[in-house]
């Protein structure tokens, strides 16, 4: 008999979930399951380098809204610029997890500065995209990754380069930090199966745009939808089995800090600033876009 596939009790995957649970399982449930039991809304912490992101990727992913006849008048420096200051008001001051206004005003400086790079390189930008559908109830694009495991993988990929030459894409993901991105990562990957499983063109590559320091893209290999779906299934099954333990026996016996278990008694970089927040050494800010209620960890 076919599984019944049910969102509601699907184990909902993506790249930054399941990147959580591979840095530390309890960080993960801290981020991704844990409800404070007074509001029932999960945690989650703001950061300055979060902020800049979330500012930036608004602005330039909000380029593909425009035609692309009409694009090249929205990608110049003092549109984009623009559009930023639109955008920031949505993280400044402790929004944006920002101490000082000087730390806000150096953040600002340096979006600005990347902004300024995309549009004297815009060209990438300028060609013909598309963009996956949003889900049901505008849920972010999703697929049942495994009918038996009762698992939905989603994602949102930044900009999809339409060459109508071949009728293929090419995946272009911006990225604002400055660490480059892992070759372990299962952000291609993800989405690739996305890609496949939602829509019918062919994918004939992916490039990382570090907007932060180069001017163009950077292509990368992309691996086949077959690599793709074990490398990522794996992890997938990881969270879903660990889910499906915590249901019977509790958070603390299915999510547990790799920390603890070696007994180095060492600091978790990952699930230490979501304790710190369970300890009450968090500044509560407010109720986040994700109706997540959020905070600022203090130096």
């Amino acid at each position: 008999m076919k599984p019944v596939r049910d969102k509601y009790s699907a184990v909902w995957v993506s790249h930054s979930s399941m990147g959580d649970f591979l840095k530390c399982p309890r960080a993960y449930y801290l981020h991704n399951v844990y409800k404070d039991p007074k509001t029932r809304r999960k945690i989650n912490i703001t950061t300055p380098a979060l902020a800049l992101g979330v500012a930036v990727h608004e602005v330039v992913e909000g380029l593909a809204d425009f035609p692309a006849e009409k694009r090249a008048s929205m990608a110049t420096e003092t549109a984009l610029i623009e559009r930023l200051g639109i955008a920031w008001k949505k993280v400044s001051g402790k929004k944006g997890g920002f101490r000082t206004p000087e730390q806000e005003a150096e953040m600002r400086t340096r979006a600005e500065a990347m902004l300024r790079r995309v549009a004297g390189h815009a060209e990438p930008l300028l060609l013909k995209t598309v963009k996956l559908p949003n889900g049901n109830s505008d849920m972010p694009p999703n697929f049942y990754i495994n009918d038996e495991d009762n698992i939905i993988l989603c994602g949102k990929v930044d900009w999809l380069i339409y060459r109508p030459e071949d009728n293929t894409l090419h995946i272009l993901d911006f990225k604002t930090g400055k660490n480059e991105e892992s070759g372990e990562s299962l952000q291609l990957p993800i989405y690739q199966l996305l890609l496949a499983n939602l829509q019918k063109r062919k994918v004939n590559g992916a490039s990382y745009w570090y907007i932060d320091r180069d001017d163009t893209p950077i292509e990368v290999d992309l691996p086949s939808v077959e690599e793709s779906y074990k490398r990522v299934i794996v992890v997938a099954r990881q969270v879903a089995a660990a889910r499906a333990k915590a249901a019977l026996e509790g958070p603390d016996a299915a999510f547990i800090c790799p920390r603890v278990l070696d007994g180095s008694g060492s600091d978790c970089f990952a699930c230490r600033p979501f304790e710190r927040i369970l300890r009450g050494e968090a500044e509560y800010i407010g109720v986040g876009e994700y109706n997540q209620d959020l905070f600022m960890l203090p130096e």
